[in-house]
C-alpha cells in the first residue's frame, strides 16, 4: 500500500467527495483495500476509474452501464492502454450516436421536433395534424433511429437521422 491514497487524498485528486467515493465502492465502481485499522486505501490507478464514472455520468450513462464496462476490465492486474481502448471500442457506437443526438438537440430546437404540441408555425409543415403521434409518444423527429420508424405522411424534405 506504499502508492496508496487515503479517501481524502482521492477525494482531492479526483474532485470526488468522500461520500461518493464510498458509494461508487459499494457499488464495484471502485476498489480499496483495508489497513489494519480498517481505513480505506486506493491504489492511484483508481484515479482514472473515478475520472471515466464521472465523465460517463456527464454525458448520461447509468452507473449501472459503467459498472458493467468497468467489469470488462482486468481485476487482477492494472489495466492497459490497450484494456481501455478495448472498451472505448464497444462504447464507440453508443457515445457516437448520443453525440449526433445532442447536436441535433442543439440545432434543431427551435423547430418542430415532432413532439405535439403544434405551437410553432413550422410544426404545421413537418407535423400537421399531429400525424407523428400515431408512432408513438416523444420527440418522435428527435429520436434516434432504433427508437422510431419513419413517418407515415409527413411532409416530403423532412430529414431524420
Amino acid at each position: 500500500m506504499r502508492d496508496s491514497l487515503t479517501i481524502g487524498q482521492l477525494a482531492a485528486r479526483s474532485g470526488v467527495a468522500p461520500s461518493a467515493l464510498r458509494y461508487y465502492e459499494r457499488l464495484g465502481l471502485i476498489r480499496a483495500d483495508r489497513t489494519g485499522g480498517n481505513q480505506r486505501r486506493y491504489a492511484r490507478t483508481e484515479l482514472r476509474r473515478v475520472a471515466f464514472v464521472r465523465i460517463s455520468q456527464q454525458v448520461g450513462i447509468s452507473l449501472e452501464e459503467i459498472r458493467d464496462a468497468l467489469d470488462s476490465l482486468p481485476a487482477s492486474r492494472t489495466p492497459t492502454a490497450d484494456d481501455w481502448a478495448e472498451l472505448s471500442t464497444a462504447w464507440r457506437a453508443r457515445l457516437s450516436e448520443k453525440i449526433r443526438l445532442m447536436a441535433r438537440l442543439r440545432d434543431d430546437l427551435d423547430g418542430c421536433i415532432g413532439c405535439g404540441c403544434l405551437s410553432l408555425q413550422r410544426c404545421t409543415l413537418y407535423n400537421p395534424g399531429d400525424r407523428l403521434s400515431g408512432e408513438g409518444p416523444g420527440a418522435r423527429l428527435m429520436l434516434p433511429p432504433a427508437e422510431q420508424s419513419p413517418p407515415a405522411g409527413c411532409g416530403a424534405g423532412v430529414t431524420r437521422g
